[in-house]
C-alpha cells in the first residue's frame, strides 16, 4: 500500500509541520534485523580470517579450506582475545592464544591440552551469505534471518552492464547519507563537475518500508561532462527542455538506497544499489558498500576503454558528496542536537521513515551474555551461542 504525490514539489504546497519528526534523527540507530554487507569477498582471502565491525560489535569474517564463509563474535571465550587474529584450520578457527578451536556455528570443539571431553560454550554465530561480491551477515535476531528480505542487488549480475564496485568509510550517521542521495535539489555543490543543472521532482511515492521519488534535469549552463556522457552512451542536446526525457528514481527500502536511470525509451541505463553500515557504537561512522551498474553501448569494448575515466569522474562527485556530509555531522556534535530546517517534503518523509524503521540510541544491540565459560559434557549436548 502506498500513496502517490504527483505535484511538483518544488513548486508550490504547504508543509505539514506537525508531521516532522519530533525526536534527533541522528541519535536513532538502524534497526539490526537485516541483511548488511561487512566485507567484499575479495576481502576474505581462502585459509583466512577477517575481522569487521557492526554498531561497535566486533565481528570475525572466515573463509575455509572449502570456499565457505562463515561469522562469529571476534573474541574467543577464553581469554576474549580477537579470533580475526587466529588460525583458520580446515573448516575451524583457532584462537592465536591457546589454540581453542570453533566452528562454523561457534561450537567451541576442541582445546589441545584437555582434550574434547570437557569444552566450554562457545561464541555467538552469525547467519552469513554471500552475494554480488559482497559478504552479508544477518546482524540482529538469528531467529529472524531465514524469513528476513534479502537485498535485491540491481544489475550487478546482468552482463549487459558493467559494475563498479565502490565504498569507503564516511564520518556521519547514516542517516546523513539517505538525505544526500534522495535530494537531488543539492546539485549545486557539483557544479564544478556537471556544471548548473536544476532538478524538479515529478512526485514521490510511500510505503510502509519505503520511500521513493522521480527527478528529471535540466543544463542550465556548462557543458556535458564525459562521464555522464558515458553513462547514458551519448552526447547530449545543451537545451534545458531536451534533458526532460530521461528520469532519475531514488528509492529507500529500508535500510537499503536504490538510484535508477531510465531513458525516455524505458532504458535504464544506470543502476546503483548502496548500503551503509554503521561502524562505531555512537552510529558516527558508517562504511559505504556501492555497486553501481552502467549499460554497455552498442559497440563492444567501448565502455572498458573509457572505465577509467568514468570511475575518476563518479569519485570526484562521491569525494564532494562525503565532504559534505561530514560537514553535517560536525555542525550536528557541536550544536548538541538536530538543528537542520527542512523545507522538502521528501526529505521530511524520508526522516519520518528513518525514525519509524530505526531503534532509539543503544537498544537494538544483541547483549546476549555469551561470555561465562561453563563446562559441560557430553560435547554433543553443547547449546550454539
Amino acid at each position: 500500500m502506498h500513496a502517490a504525490v504527483p505535484q511538483d514539489e518544488q513548486e508550490g504546497g504547504s508543509i505539514d509541520t506537525s508531521a516532522r519528526p519530533p525526536r534527533d534523527l541522528r541519535r536513532v540507530d538502524i534497526h539490526p534485523d537485516h541483511w548488511f554487507p561487512l566485507a567484499w569477498s575479495r576481502e576474505i582471502k581462502a585459509g583466512h580470517a577477517h575481522g569487521v565491525r557492526f554498531a561497535g560489535d566486533p565481528i570475525v569474517l572466515v573463509r575455509t579450506a572449502s570456499g565457505k564463509v562463515f561469522a562469529l563474535e571476534d573474541r574467543c571465550a577464553h581469554r576474549q582475545v580477537p579470533l580475526s587474529a587466529g588460525v583458520v584450520d580446515g573448516e575451524s578457527i583457532r584462537c592465536c592464544y591457546h589454540g581453542w578451536t570453533y566452528d562454523c556455528t561457534g561450537r567451541c570443539t576442541d582445546i589441545p591440552y584437555l582434550g574434547r571431553e570437557r569444552l566450554p560454550n562457545g561464541v555467538r554465530a552469525y547467519p552469513c551469505r554471500e552475494a554480488g561480491g559482497l559478504v552479508f551477515v544477518f546482524t540482529g535476531d538469528p531467529a529472524l534471518a531465514e524469513t528476513a528480505k534479502f537485498p535485491e542487488l540491481g544489475s550487478a549480475t546482468d552482463r549487459a552492464y558493467k559494475t563498479r564496485r565502490f565504498g569507503r568509510a564516511v564520518k556521519c550517521h547514516y542517516s546523513f547519507m539517505h538525505e544526500n542521495l534522495m535530494d537531488m535539489n543539492h546539485q549545486f555543490l557539483h557544479r564544478r563537475q556537471m556544471g548548473s543543472m536544476r532538478a524538479r521532482s515529478l512526485g514521490r511515492r510511500r510505503g510502509d518500508d519505503w520511500i521513493e521519488v522521480d527527478y528529471v534535469f535540466a543544463r542550465e549552463a556548462g557543458k556535458q561532462p564525459i562521464g555522464e556522457a558515458l553513462v547514458f552512451g551519448k552526447k547530449r542536446d545543451a537545451k534545458p527542455d531536451a534533458d526532460q526525457k530521461d528520469v532519475m528514481t531514488i528509492r529507500t527500502e529500508y535500510p537499503y538506497q536504490t538510484l535508477k536511470i531510465r531513458t525516455k525509451d524505458d532504458t535504464m541505463v544506470m543502476d546503483l544499489w548502496i548500503a551503509y553500515v554503521p561502524l562505531d557504537a555512537e552510529q558516527r561512522t558508517n562504511r559505504t558498500f556501492g555497486l553501481l551498474s552502467i549499460r554497455r553501448p552498442k559497440i563492444p569494448g567501448l565502455l572498458d576503454a573509457a572505465w577509467p575515466l568514468l570511475v575518476w569522474f563518479t569519485e570526484r562527485i562521491f569525494k564532494e558528496d562525503r565532504w559534505i556530509v561530514e560537514r553535517e555531522q560536525e555542525a550536528h556534535d557541536r550544536q548538541g542536537a538536530d538543528h537542520n530546517h527542512e523545507v522538502f517534503p521528501v526529505i521530511n518523509e524520508l526522516r519520518a521513515l528513518l525514525i519509524e524503521r530505526g531503534v532509539p540510541h543503544g537498544t537494538g544491540r544483541n547483549t546476549g551474555d555469551t561470555r561465562r565459560v561453563h563446562f559441560i559434557q557430553p560435547v554433543q549436548e553443547l547449546p550454539a551461542s
